[in-house]
């Protein structure tokens, strides 16, 4: 619904500039600003159109799949000796993030990369199992263990 209306919004400036045009008034200073903003007004709404279009045919495409499918039930699983947590504020509007520094016997260590403080959930020198998820595009921390 919201679609026709965005295209029908789009297509009543068009009618002004060809209003314009036929009275003969486009070569005026007038009449071109004028269309020049009925078209900026047509060309935003039909941008929007075409958003909207697209983000509904990806929600319904077959690729399309749930986050905890494609990772697995419990989610991507990490194990090791916290090392170090880093936290980095964001600019307003971003999360948050944490790098968090993994380390097992004898193999090199790895960094995560988590949303949000992780300074309290993940002790450093603790051996954890981390069970994380992807949401939004970012690692969320779903689950600790702590041995």
């Amino acid at each position: 619904m919201a679609l026709i209306l965005l295209l029908i919004l789009a297509a009543v400036p068009l009618l002004g500039v060809v209003w314009i045009a036929l009275y003969g008034s486009l070569t005026t200073v007038d009449g071109l600003f004028m269309s020049l903003i009925l078209l900026a007004m047509s060309g935003i709404l039909g941008m929007t159109a075409l958003v909207e279009l697209r983000k509904g045919k990806a929600a319904f495409s077959l690729n399309a799949s749930p986050v905890s499918a494609r990772s697995g039930k419990g989610g991507l699983v990490q194990r090791g000796k916290v090392q170090e947590v880093v936290f980095f504020e964001s600019n307003v509007g971003q999360p948050n993030k944490s790098i968090v520094t993994l380390s097992d016997h004898g193999q090199s260590p790895r960094m995560l990369v988590l949303e949000g403080d992780m300074r309290n959930a993940l002790p450093v020198g603790q051996r954890v199992q981390i069970v994380m998820r992807k949401e939004g595009g970012q690692n969320v921390l779903a689950d600790v263990s702590y041995s």
